[in-house]
């Protein structure tokens, strides 16, 4: 027994219920016999794989659907193994190289090579080359990209790549200029409704007009999630679907929300680590604790707390260590609140020497040690240690 989301997952490019446009536009494209190298960019659950998979169908027929799943080992030069695992058909093959982390550069080469050396053994195929789908495109390291960028240029005849992302911030040019990029947006409330209708017509039951629209506010344009979220509110009803209606947060939510209680209330971001413990990703932490925190604070911080959010992010993204710049932000949070309550300047004005700004975060910290270390000013008191920049 299959979960709604594959069980109603389209398996054409008339079957999609949204984005009409751009199944006219892949579809297209697949007929065109000129198929280029693909980007498709959007938020999750907006139908990227989805979208990638109908188009493959439109391209090879319906044996690409035929799946098998290798475990493939690789060594690096140092000779560490890394174990991957590879979905493919006869057509297709599909990757995550982000799963092994700052190694994904040798998963590239070694797979890339592998295929572009190798034409198409079925004669029976429309076409005469093997696609290669990239998932987690977005988090590959820029070794990976730059390898990637020689290998479309060199094997464009018998092999074309196809990247899933949900953002092309992370990308290095080359690799889209090199795409045709497809954004796939988040379907809209009324599109969203009429996917939850279909497979609530599907499965045999009535969906109240409020239930409905509770789900699709609670998803925030994830339709995956929301028809994940349906199908568990319909195996709590059994037997018919209740109008009133209470979602059930996922526990890492409501753990950031009172990780965020308590850097606004006590000036601790005391269960921090116990998220990223528990391999949450850090940007996914920083973005749902910072939204709980603005529900929080004064309207005069708001903008500011997301200001420095982002900063951090892209600072997350540029660094290795996550934790440093989560509990840089959190630092500054806190700093913004102290600023707001006890008219603190924080612009470096009332600041003449560091020895000062040691001082003021030493009072921050409620006593503790506070030290430089690498440019940054460290403190730590009895609940942990805290980073903040000069």
């Amino acid at each position: 027994m299959s979960l709604w989301v594959d069980k109603y997952r389209p398996r054409t490019l008339d079957a999609l219920h949204y984005h009409k446009e751009l199944s006219e536009r892949l579809a297209s494209l697949a007929a065109s016999g000129d198929f280029p190298h693909m980007l498709f960019y959007g938020p999750s659950g907006g139908g990227k794989k989805t979208r990638i998979a109908c188009t493959l169908r439109e391209l090879f027929g319906p044996g690409v659907e035929k799946l098998k799943i290798d475990q493939r080992v690789f060594e690096t030069p140092s000779k560490r193994k890394l174990d991957v695992n590879i979905v493919q058909s006869n057509f297709h093959i599909e990757i995550t190289p982000s799963d092994v982390g700052i190694y994904d550069r040798v998963v590239i080469q070694e797979i890339l090579k592998e295929i572009a050396q190798t034409q198409q053994v079925d004669l029976s195929a429309k076409q005469r080359f093997k696609v290669v789908i990239i998932n987690e495109a977005d988090s590959l390291s820029r070794d990976a990209q730059a390898a990637l960028r020689r290998t479309m240029e060199k094997y464009m005849s018998n092999m074309r790549i196809i990247l899933c992302a949900n953002s092309t911030s992370k990308l290095i040019a080359p690799i889209k200029s090199r795409c045709l990029l497809m954004r796939v947006a988040a379907p809209s409330e009324v599109e969203m409704e009429a996917a939850l209708r279909h497979v609530a017509k599907e499965e045999k039951f009535d969906l109240p007009d409020n239930a409905c629209e509770e789900i699709i506010k609670d998803s925030g344009g994830n339709l995956r999630k929301a028809l994940l979220v349906l199908e568990a509110l319909k195996m709590q009803s059994f037997t018919r679907f209740i109008s009133n209606i209470n979602i059930a947060k996922p526990d890492w939510e409501s753990y950031c929300g009172k990780v965020a209680e308590l850097i606004i209330q006590k000036q601790t971001p005391d269960q921090l680590y116990e998220l990223l413990s528990h391999c949450i990703p850090p940007t996914v932490v920083l973005k749902t604790i910072a939204d709980r925190v603005v529900d929080m604070v004064d309207e005069s911080l708001k903008g500011d707390i997301m200001h420095w959010a982002a900063f951090y992010e892209v600072r997350m993204r540029i660094g290795s260590k996550k934790i440093f710049h989560l509990e840089a932000w959190v630092i500054k949070v806190m700093s913004l609140q102290k600023h707001m309550y006890y008219g603190v300047d924080l612009t470096g004005v009332g600041f003449e020497t560091v020895a000062n700004v040691q001082q003021f975060i030493m009072e921050v910290l409620d006593g503790g040690i506070v030290q430089i270390v690498g440019g940054a000013i460290c403190g730590r008191n009895m609940k942990g240690r805290f980073v903040a920049e000069l």
